[in-house]
C-alpha cells in the first residue's frame, strides 16, 4: 500500500515540526504550512490524502480550509486542531463535513489513532462520490443560517416527506433542492427541475402531465409530461406560487393519489415522485388571498426550509466569492488568484439584492476584465461601489458608541434596560454591524437581538 501523504497547516512552527516528527515515524509522508495561503497552494501542488488544520490561522479562518478541501477534494478527511476553547465552533465543523476534531495539548496517540482512522475511511471511499458535494456547483457556508440548512437538508433527504424552500430570488434554492435529491434514497433517478414562473399558462398543464396527439392546435404527437420523465425520481418545481389554479388542482390529485392524466386522455398512469417545491412569496398570504389551495399548500410543506438572503450572511461572503471566482477562472480559460481587500469590503457593505446569483454575475465580469492576478475594485459595477459607499458612509452617523472598549461575553440578559441600548451599540461597531456575530457576543439569537433593534430604534442595515 502506498505512504499515505498528509498536509498540517498551522501556524506554530514548534508545534508542527513536532507533529511533523512523529507522524513521518509512523510512515506517512507529510508536509506543513504557516497560512491559508500557503495551504491553499500546497492542496493543489501536494495533493494530500489527509489534512490537519489549526481552527485559527493567522490570514483566515482555518474552516476555510475545510471548505476548500471539500469544494476540490470532496474524499480527503480533514482533521481540525482546536484549543478547549473553539470546540463548539469544531463540533459546527463536524456538521460540515470534517473527518473529526482534536483539542490541544495534542496527544500523540490520540491523534495518531485520529489520522490512521482517517486513512482508512480515505481508502474504503476512494473510488465513491461523496454525496455531500455531489453538485459541484454547490458550497456550503459557516454562517448559523448556512449549517442549519445543511441540517435540515441531512435530516429531511433520506425521507420521503414533501419539502417547501422558501427564500428570495437568488439565494441558491435549486441547489439546496438538488442537495436533498443527491442525499436522498432516490439519488440514482432522475431530477426534474420546473421553472412555474416561465411555463405558459395554457401549455403548463402539457408540460406537467404530458399530452395526447390532437389534444390542442399543435399537439401533433403524443408527449410525456415533466411528470413522467421524473418518474422514480425528484420532481423540483420552482416558484410554485405562479401557477394557476386549475394546474394547483391537478398537482393536488397527481400528490395525493400518485396518477396523472395526460392532457387529451382518459388513461390514468401510475407515478412515484418526490415533490420538492420552492417559492419567493408568502404563500400563507396568497392562501389568505385565494390565490393558493391551502390543501396543495399543507401537501407540498411537510418540511420546510428558509434560505437566508446573502446580505444576512457575511461569514459566508469570502467562501462563496472564492467560489464563483473558480468556476469564472474555469469559463473564461483565466487564472485570477484573488480579491483585493477593498474589493472584499464592498461586498461586505453592498446589500446583494440579487443574492447568490447577483454575486456570481459581478464576478464573473470582474474576472472578465481584470488585467492581473487579483480583482480590484475598478472592476466592479459603479452602482455596487456607490452603494457600498454609501452604506459605509451611513453607518457611524447611525449611532455613536458610548463604550469604545465593550467587555467581552457579557450576558445581555443580565444587563439593566438603561445601558442595554448602549451595549448592543457598542457590540454592533465592534463586530462591524456583523448580527450573528453580535447576537453570539450578547447571548441571545438572531430574531431577540433583531427585536431589541427594533425596540431602540436601531437601524437593521
Amino acid at each position: 500500500m502506498s505512504i499515505s501523504k498528509i498536509l498540517v497547516v498551522d501556524d506554530d512552527v514548534t508545534f508542527c515540526l513536532m507533529l511533523e516528527t512523529l507522524l513521518r515515524k509512523h510512515d506517512y509522508e507529510v508536509v506543513h504550512s504557516y497560512s491559508f495561503a500557503e495551504g491553499r497552494k500546497k492542496l493543489k501542488d501536494f495533493n494530500p490524502d489527509i489534512v490537519l488544520t489549526d481552527l485559527r490561522l493567522p490570514d483566515h479562518d482555518g474552516l476555510e480550509i475545510l471548505q476548500l478541501v471539500k469544494r476540490d477534494a470532496p474524499a480527503v478527511p480533514v482533521i481540525l486542531m482546536t484549543s478547549y476553547g473553539d470546540i463548539r465552533t469544531a463540533v459546527r465543523a463536524m456538521k460540515m463535513g470534517a473527518f473529526d476534531y482534536v483539542t490541544k495539548p495534542v496527544n500523540p496517540d490520540e491523534i495518531l489513532s485520529t489520522v490512521q482512522r482517517a486513512v482508512n475511511t480515505r481508502n474504503k471511499a476512494a473510488t465513491e462520490v461523496n454525496l455531500r458535494v455531489s453538485d459541484e456547483s454547490y458550497i456550503e457556508g459557516i454562517s448559523e443560517a448556512s449549517v442549519k440548512i445543511l441540517e435540515h437538508t441531512t435530516l429531511v433527504a433520506p425521507t420521503g416527506m414533501s419539502v417547501l424552500i422558501m427564500g428570495e430570488s437568488g439565494t441558491g434554492k435549486e441547489f439546496v433542492a438538488r442537495r436533498i435529491h443527491a442525499l436522498s434514497q432516490r439519488s440514482d433517478k432522475p431530477f426534474v427541475a420546473i421553472d412555474c414562473g416561465a411555463l405558459p399558462r395554457d401549455l403548463a398543464g402539457s408540460e406537467l402531465f404530458g399530452h395526447m396527439k390532437g389534444a390542442f392546435t399543435g399537439a401533433i404527437a403524443d408527449k410525456q409530461g415533466q411528470f413522467e420523465v421524473a418518474n422514480g425520481g425528484t420532481i423540483f418545481l420552482d416558484e410554485i406560487g405562479n401557477l394557476s389554479y386549475d394546474i394547483q388542482i391537478q398537482l393536488l390529485r397527481a400528490i395525493q393519489e400518485r396518477k396523472i392524466r395526460r392532457v387529451g386522455s382518459t388513461v390514468e398512469i401510475q407515478v412515484d415522485v418526490r415533490i420538492i417545491t420552492a417559492t419567493n412569496e408568502d404563500l400563507k398570504q396568497a392562501v389568505s388571498r385565494g390565490d393558493f389551495r391551502e390543501d396543495l399548500y399543507h401537501r407540498i410543506n411537510e418540511f420546510a426550509i428558509q434560505v437566508a438572503p446573502l446580505r444576512d450572511r457575511p461569514e459566508d461572503m469570502l467562501m462563496f466569492a472564492r467560489h464563483f471566482l473558480a468556476q469564472a477562472n474555469k469559463e473564461l480559460l483565466r487564472d485570477v488568484d484573488d480579491f483585493a481587500p477593498d474589493v472584499m469590503q464592498v461586498f461586505r457593505n453592498y446589500s446583494w439584492p440579487g443574492n447568490l446569483r447577483e454575486l456570481r454575475n459581478i464576478i464573473k465580469r470582474a474576472v472578465l476584465l481584470s488585467k492581473g492576478p487579483v480583482i480590484t475594485a475598478g472592476t466592479l459595477p459603479d452602482e455596487l461601489t456607490a452603494e457600498a459607499e454609501a452604506n459605509t458612509i451611513d453607518q457611524p452617523a447611525l449611532i455613536r458608541p458610548v463604550n469604545e472598549n465593550p467587555v467581552e461575553d457579557i450576558d445581555l440578559r443580565e444587563t439593566s434596560r438603561r445601558s442595554e441600548r448602549e451595549l448592543i451599540i457598542a457590540t454592533l461597531e465592534k463586530v462591524r454591524f456583523n448580527k450573528s456575530k453580535a447576537a453570539k457576543m450578547l447571548n441571545v439569537d438572531r430574531k431577540t437581538l433583531y427585536n431589541k433593534m427594533k425596540q431602540y430604534g436601531i437601524p437593521l442595515q
